[in-house]
């Protein structure tokens, strides 16, 4: 067989550690899950008997090939080097997840032994026990640990990834924070909703007084209802990870932060900054609550069911609610906190309520279900583990005793069956026999632990039985708690004078023979624990030691016995002492050996490594690691260490064992370095004061001057302001790097028409142009620009620069504008559209990167979107369709800008029409589409109506939602390119020729199903090159006039339709009802228009009288510099005419020269 061969990678990441071994599988037995630490070594030598008597006859023992990964553990038979491999020889043994073992062990006495305890059925209580055996016997602790190290890793994982803020079917719900208020006390009356609004009220009122502003009136409401949530099981820190998956992720508020705040009083309260924006998601997982800020994309709270006491909502503010939770101080203690929400109206918090209390009901269940199984002490299997505890570290011949003791509590049939089973076996050894009889026990005690009723289960169904019937409990369970009562007596008794004895024995130094690892026992602190545990960006910063698989006898690995609920070692013990020993389970027979030699000095584990247990480091409390120290203390004493004033690392001591004393007692100048950054070599505080220093005799430290004070204070101010600047510049260069990677994970689509570097280089100079929102570019030029290409990373960009373009060109809009409201004040307020709203957040664009996390950055910034416009347009509010063209717009450019451009669209271009509640309008699309197929492609049209295929059950998801919910990304893109440029008639023309040019396609099809499929699925994932031609196609269509003439045909035969028909006086009033309305509708359209033009005409007026006055002002400025010029020019001529006189000038020139000197 082949020595055994250990493979780890290496990965940036420990849930990506695969380790591999080369294994022998002795065998398996199934047992129960409660089986504990103490039985398992019986259960491994019943599991070496039966594969030693069934080896007789053929191997039972073959070679085994066992992966170790987080994700799994599996077992595989290996082949050997002369067989090939064969699918159904080389099927696995047994895959499970690493959290599911829950006990290992290793013997000592045969070290190339060990065995693990899988959990297999959870409702059945099932396990199953594999015996291996390694060839090299040194690698048994790597793989122990491999396994440990995984089910470790597996179990942060499952508590670190955040399950419920990725469930799909959590609630979410849209409230506004309103603040905090520390509590004395977990529960309280339902009335703390109202009094916590009105101290709100109260502290910004005073905050209002001072600030000179008004306080903001609150209205009477009515009405209560209290839900007390689950009481508080154990307090866990709370966890936070830097990395959710596109933007999810436990961190706190960055402006007003929730959990900074931690207080330490009582009654205090602290209610939001109402400028900020205070709206959250409220969240509802399947065991915790978190409170989303929409605005900072991150979590602000984050509250386990465990932590939150008490849930109620308010009596006259009906529209609030809150709920109390625990919270650390910074002492170490907690207190309680009350936090108090708002919604829109009181069925809403009505809704919340129900979904906590169903949720809380929910969670309880499954935390009962998934709760441990336990020992009571009146278990069948709980008598076995007291059994086995007190036949630990025994010999065979103290063991037999034993057991006949223990053999007499049963009944005479189970006494006279063991013996018999035992007898027919005829084992060899005192050994051997008492394997056979822990193995006959087991048997029985899990027989009858199958119909066995816990402690506190029997108290609750006496309980139900005395109020049901009113009858006392039977005799039998009496006389059973009697019986229990009294063993439990006895063994107490026995066991306190057997510990008295056996401190003497044990005194002795028995040869130890098992050491074994106890997961089960460090699964529950694990669990509780977590947080205390480093994440996995915490565990790259590790040693390699730590955060890697460790070796399993090293020293951190160690820790007391887990096991210590059920027996306690009395505290008096020596080193050697300390660690319970383990029964001889293997085959041999402890024999009595002499005192074991002391331990060596420098390595005082090595030599205890037998006696010791082998536990996870996450098991580890304080105290235990105190005592640890302090026996690896008591080790070191016992050699004659002297204690040293003073600790060296190994680095200083192999520095004193070779350094001479010219190198101790070096210059000071080797200071000069600290000195002249203003302090000492560090030193440890609780060092104590010597006259040398670890590296020879250190110099008196010198008093500084004033002057010298003052040079290091600017030093020290300078580089503090240099470091401050220092990162300031990495900040803008990791919001810089994460801005370029939100935006390649935006773009992150197939582009239909790649664009050339030549109209790359077009577009650029367009978008440079000085001053481009003022001037008119060539129309010609851009459509050119357009079909020819737009660039992706400048798409956002290009489709600011259109809307642009279009309002130059129109810069009075023919329909009224919506209100001027920023969209931070409209990111403010609460929409009753959160329901639909959040409900289409995960069905837009589920598959993008960027929109595919729950509730994540895309998600977030969506929903801002959309519920921006829903404030901002009360009668469309939100229709299904808007979240994919919101969607498009965010890949392309940021929030306020994607809102900005769905305004634009919506208003100006004509969309919003098309998502009115009455979806008159989108009716009427349907009509044109229809008769552009009549008009356009007969045939089709034809095939079309003989199946009675109206446009409605393919084309309404087109036009609602810009063809982004069926066509890829790149297609849409383009499609938004001519939308920008021509407006919402292009929708039509890509509906026309999409159909049109895959005409042959539909024709072939005969029914209405495989039709409606084809132009659902099959027509959008049509090739790159028939899209590419659609769109080329769709620049070279005009089909304005033709869609306005068929709006009005539909108007006309939908009064033809309405006249025609015969009706009732009722009806005949309903329709004149309407046309009335209509009419008056009208009439206010062309008010409002005529409002319009006669504003327009008198801003011409205007512009004209302004003209009109510059210009004369012109004319005057004219004349006037006409004047100017024929004056200049007569002084010129008359320059010209006099004659020159040099002869009489140059005296005059030179006399001021002579006078001046």
């Amino acid at each position: 067989m082949e020595p055994i061969t250990f493979t780890a990678k290496k990965p940036m990441f420990p849930n990506e550690i695969s380790v591999d071994f080369g294994l022998q599988l002795v065998g398996s037995l199934p047992v129960h899950s409660l089986t504990t630490m103490p039985m398992l070594p019986w259960v491994v030598a019943e599991v070496r008997r039966l594969s030693g008597q069934s080896s007789k006859k053929e191997p039972a023992t073959r070679q085994v090939r066992l992966w170790v990964s987080p994700s799994g553990l599996k077992c595989e038979p290996e082949p050997g080097k002369s067989q090939q491999w064969d699918p159904l020889i080389c099927s696995s043994i047994f895959e499970c997840k690493p959290q599911h073992v829950h006990k290992l062990i290793h013997n000592s006495h045969d070290p190339s032994y060990f065995a693990c305890l899988i959990r297999e059925d959870a409702a059945h209580r099932q396990s199953i026990c594999y015996v291996f055996k390694a060839d090299d016997q040194t690698k048994v602790p790597e793989i122990i640990s491999s396994i440990r190290q995984a089910g470790k890793i597996a179990r942060q994982e499952e508590l670190r990834c955040p399950s419920e803020f990725d469930d799909t079917f959590a609630k979410k719900f849209e409230v506004l924070f309103c603040g905090r208020v520390t509590v004395a006390h977990k529960k309280a009356p339902p009335a703390l909703i109202d009094e916590c609004i009105e101290k709100f009220n109260h502290v910004s009122c005073n905050q209002r007084a001072d600030w000179d502003r008004a306080p903001e009136p609150r209205r009477p409401m009515r009405k209560s209802f209290s839900q007390p949530g689950l009481r508080s099981l154990a307090f866990r820190k709370e966890f936070q990870d830097a990395n959710l998956r596109s933007g999810s992720f436990f961190s706190s508020f960055e402006e007003n932060d929730i959990e900074n705040h931690l207080i330490s009083g009582h009654n205090i309260v602290q209610p939001t900054d109402i400028e900020e924006n205070r709206t959250m998601l409220f969240t509802i997982g399947q065991s915790e609550v978190y409170l989303i800020s929409p605005d900072t994309k991150k979590i602000a709270l984050e509250k386990n069911f465990k932590e939150i006491s008490f849930c109620s909502q308010g009596i006259r503010h009906v529209d609030h609610f809150g709920f109390i939770c625990r919270e650390s101080s910074g002492g170490g203690g907690f207190h309680f906190v009350c936090y108090v929400f708002q919604c829109t109206n009181e069925a809403l918090v009505d809704e919340i309520m129900m979904t906590l209390k169903q949720a809380f009901t929910v969670a309880a269940v499954q935390q009962t279900a998934k709760a441990p199984a336990q020992l009571c002490e009146g278990c069948p299997l709980q008598a076995l583990h007291k059994l086995c505890e007190r036949i630990e570290g025994m010999n065979s011949s103290k063991t037999k005793l034993e057991l006949q003791k223990h053999l007499t509590t049963l009944t005479n049939q189970e006494q006279a069956t063991i013996f018999e089973e035992v007898q027919k076996l005829r084992p060899r050894s005192e050994q051997r026999e008492n394997e056979l009889i822990i193995s006959f026990l087991r048997c029985l005690y899990e027989e009858k632990q199958k119909e066995h009723i816990h402690v506190g289960e029997m108290k609750q169904a006496s309980q139900i039985a005395a109020e049901n019937i009113g009858s006392e409990l039977p005799a039998s369970a009496t006389r059973f708690r009697l019986d229990m009562l009294k063993n439990k007596a006895k063994r107490s008794l026995t066991e306190s004078l057997e510990s008295i004895l056996s401190r003497g024995n044990k005194a002795k130094g028995l040869q130890e023979h098992s050491t074994s690892v106890d997961l089960d026992s460090s699964v529950s602190s694990t669990l509780s624990n977590i947080s205390k545990e480093p994440s996995v960006g915490d565990k790259e910063a590790l040693p390699i030691s730590e955060s890697s698989f460790k070796l399993l006898g090293s020293s951190d690995d160690l820790s007391s016995d887990s096991e210590g609920h059920f027996t306690e070692e009395p505290a008096s013990l020596s080193p050697q002492q300390t660690f319970r020993r383990r029964a001889n389970t293997l085959s041999h027979f402890p024999v009595g050996c002499p005192e074991l030699p002391e331990p060596t000095q420098g390595s005082p584990g090595v030599s205890q490594r037998k006696l010791m247990r082998y536990h996870s480091v996450s098991t580890e409390t304080p105290h235990e690691r105190k005592d640890l120290e302090s026996k690896a203390n008591h080790v070191g004493d016992s050699g004659g260490t002297p204690v040293k004033t003073r600790r060296h690392s190994w680095r200083q001591q192999i520095f004193l064992r070779v350094a001479t004393p010219q190198k101790a007692c070096d210059s000071p100048g080797r200071y000069e370095e600290y000195s002249e950054l203003g302090e000492l070599p560090p030193r440890s505080p609780l060092e104590p004061v010597c006259e040398d220093g670890p590296f020879g005799p250190v110099p008196e430290e010198k008093k500084r001057t004033s002057r010298e004070l003052r040079e290091l204070w600017k030093k020290a101010i300078l580089q503090q302001i240099l470091l401050l600047r220092m990162e300031k510049e990495n900040q803008k260069l990791q919001a810089s790097e994460n801005d370029l990677l939100n935006k390649r994970l935006k773009l992150d689509y197939e582009e239909i028409t790649p664009c050339l570097k030549e109209v790359t280089t077009v577009w650029e100079k367009m978008l440079s142009t000085p001053g481009r929102s003022k001037i008119k570019f060539d129309m010609e030029k851009m459509h050119s620009a357009v079909g020819q290409g737009v660039p992706r990373h400048h798409r956002g960009e290009i489709w600011k620069f259109l809307a642009e373009q279009f309002h130059l060109k129109h810069p009075f809009p023919s329909k009224q504008q919506p209100k001027d409201v920023p969209y931070k004040e409209l990111l403010k307020q609460l929409t009753s559209q959160q329901h639909a709203i959040l409900i289409d957040l995960g069905r837009t664009f589920p598959t993008h990167p960027y929109f595919s996390a729950q509730l994540g950055a895309g998600q977030l910034s969506l929903y801002n979107i959309l519920k921006a416009y829903s404030l901002l347009d009360q009668e469309v509010g939100y229709c299904q369709g808007l979240s994919f063209v919101a969607g498009i717009l965010l890949l392309h450019m940021s929030e306020e800008e994607a809102f900005k451009m769905l305004k634009f669209l919506m208003f100006d271009m004509g969309l919003r029409k098309q998502y009115r509640p009455d979806m008159i309008i989108l009716q009427i699309q349907m009509y044109q589409l229809s008769r552009l197929l009549h008009d356009y492609h007969r045939d089709l049209y034809d095939h079309l109506e003989e199946h009675e295929i109206g446009p409605s059950l393919y084309a309404a998801p087109w036009f609602l939602t810009v063809f982004a919910s069926q066509f890829p990304l790149g297609f849409v893109a383009r499609v938004f390119d001519m939308i920008f440029l021509q407006g919402s008639e292009v929708i039509f023309k890509v509906a026309l020729s999409l159909l049109g040019s895959h005409k042959p396609l539909i024709l072939q099809h005969e029914n209405l199903e495989t039709i409606v499929d084809f132009i659902k699925n099959t027509l959008p994932n049509l090739g790159l090159v028939q899209m590419e031609k659609t769109i080329n196609q769709v620049f070279e269509m005009d089909i304005a006039k033709q869609l306005q003439a068929y709006e009005v045909e539909y108007h006309v035969l939908q009064e033809e339709l309405i006249d025609s028909s015969p009706l009732s006086d009722n009806q005949r009033m309903d329709k004149l009802e309407k046309t009335n309305s209509s009419l008056r509708k009208q009439n206010l359209d062309l008010l409002e228009q005529l409002q319009m033009a006669n504003g327009r005409i008198q801003s011409l007026e205007a512009t004209v009288e302004k003209l009109l006055t510059s210009e004369s002002k012109l004319k005057q400025a004219m004349l006037a510099l006409e004047l100017e010029r024929s004056a200049l020019l007569q002084v010129v001529e008359e320059l010209r005419r006099q004659p020159a006189e040099p002869g009489t000038r140059e005296p005059d020139c030179t006399q001021p020269e002579t006078s001046g000197d």
